[in-house]
């Protein structure tokens, strides 16, 4: 990407997300939220963990954000025999020069799709999750900067684990966020089908709506979303409402509490504010905060899912007045 970086505001994000949104929403049709949380963890400089089953259009999504947005897509399909290497890159000795060259690898991209991370060995899962942990592959001592903006969209299917090596709750809780897509209902399912025929290709074009320098600049104006004390003191409550939570055998960290914050803002942004609400908070809370959390065994068995835990939490968890937050107290 090029040094320039587009200056806004936090008011300017929103325009420009929903102009986004609206470009992918031609090729992911009745999905609008599942889009809006992808792009706001983008928005958030975070990476996303899709659970689903195959054929919901995960692959389809991380094209159409890059194709939009003018950034250029990698796709990593995971497999046993995957080596760290050929996700980061290697050293590889030019006979001309009689020296090694640095080849990257597919993780120095935009956009990457690491489709089916758990079926790569722990090795290559590490090496790719630190790169998305540092922003940068060292190699032979040297380090190699990744490009900017850069969001690792990671699949699983949460139904298949022969032959997969699960990721350790330390290594889940890098990502953002994490997001199902879901299958669709009759009505769009059909209009996806009505589509298809229409244009009569797989292909579907889409226009580019933000160039990389822009979407650089709608990062850092997420920055400047104001966050009161009373929100403050709700994403505190709230982690906090998971670590004393019978039904949970681990909260959620600070890092948890972190990524709430940073997914409400620009969930603010993306909904044309510069300030957070509750009901930012709210809407972003199962998806950053489920996957950081551990059940208890028995309640795994009994089909208890954490995504409901946070759920019953957000209801517990007094909020806070809207007055209060209008006031910025």
């Amino acid at each position: 990407m090029a040094d320039r970086i587009v200056d806004m505001g936090p008011a300017d994000v929103g325009r420009q997300a929903q102009a986004i949104v609206a470009e992918v929403e031609k090729v992911i049709v009745g999905k609008r939220s599942v889009i809006e949380l992808v792009l706001a963890g983008w928005l958030a400089d975070g990476h996303v963990l899709i659970e689903d089953v195959p054929g919901l259009a995960k692959t389809l999504l991380a094209r159409s954000l890059a194709r939009v947005t003018d950034a250029e897509m990698t796709r990593i399909q995971f497999t046993p025999d995957l080596m760290p290497a050929d996700v980061t890159g290697s050293s590889i000795w030019n006979p001309s020069s009689r020296e090694f060259e640095f080849r990257p690898g597919p993780i120095f991209s935009n956009v990457v799709l690491g489709d089916e991370i758990n079926r790569a060995p722990p090795k290559t899962q590490a090496a790719m999750l630190e790169a998305m942990a540092e922003r940068q592959v060292t190699i032979d001592g040297v380090s190699h900067r990744l490009p900017r903006p850069f969001l690792v969209m990671a699949t699983q299917n949460p139904i298949e684990f022969e032959g997969t090596y699960p990721l350790p709750e330390a290594q889940m809780d890098r990502f953002l966020l994490r997001v199902g897509v879901g299958y669709p209902d009759a009505e769009v399912e059909r209009e996806i089908l009505r589509r298809r025929v229409d244009r009569g290709q797989d292909e579907v074009d889409l226009d580019v709506v933000v160039d990389r320098a822009t979407l650089v600049g709608m990062q850092q104006a997420v920055e400047r979303v104001h966050v009161s004390e009373r929100i403050l003191g709700y994403v505190v409550e709230l982690v906090a409402a998971t670590r004393s939570e019978p039904r949970l055998q681990t909260g959620a960290s600070p890092r948890g509490s972190l990524a709430l914050v940073k997914l409400a803002r620009a969930m603010a942004a993306l909904r044309d504010r510069d300030f957070v609400t509750p009901d930012d908070v709210q809407s972003v809370a199962v998806p950053a905060l489920a996957h950081r959390v551990i059940l208890r065994p028995e309640l795994w068995v009994r089909g208890v899912q954490a995504d409901d835990v946070i759920t019953d939490l957000l209801g517990s968890v007094p909020t806070p007045l809207a007055d209060d937050i209008l006031a910025g107290e």
